[in-house]
């Protein structure tokens, strides 16, 4: 079974770090992605990230910051004061990236530090999600030609 989310989009509003009874950091937050096609329309995904990740987004992320989130689609359920049974749905973040700056910079030019599974955030990154290094456009060639592709 699979189950993994990526998502690009821009926070909705400034995360806030909290912790729980037991200790753990948590921050959840909503980040606005845009669909594609012709009409300009978005959808408002919650996300939840714990530990390095959730101190990640609160140090580095403000309002209106692009970011990148891969995670696992969560489901819940709970009882509105009327009584009506309601559906939650959250993504659990297990790696965050900087993906531009509020004024639309492009994503590899962007400054500022690296994502939390790049150098910067790399052992907390290890800790929490395993390690991966980021890739750059020059890393990848074009295929001129495809005849001898299986598909």
């Amino acid at each position: 079974m699979l189950n993994c989310a990526v998502l690009m989009g821009r926070l909705t509003a400034d995360p806030v770090l909290k912790t729980t009874a037991s200790g753990k950091e948590v921050c959840r937050f909503g980040i606005a992605v845009d669909r594609s096609g012709t009409e300009r329309k978005a959808d408002f995904i919650n996300i939840v990230a714990w530990d390095s990740g959730a101190r990640f987004v609160t140090t580095y992320f403000s309002k209106g910051s692009m970011i990148a989130v891969q995670g696992a689609i969560q489901t819940s359920t709970y009882q509105t004061q009327k009584g009506e049974k309601r559906t939650a749905f959250e993504v659990v973040a297990k790696e965050l990236s900087f993906c531009g700056g509020k004024s639309g910079d492009n994503p590899s030019t962007a400054s500022g530090p690296p994502s939390l599974s790049g150098t910067a955030g790399e052992e907390a990154a290890k800790e929490q999600t395993g390690y991966y290094s980021n890739a750059t456009a020059a890393d990848f060639e074009d295929i001129t030609d495809d005849e001898d592709l299986p598909f």
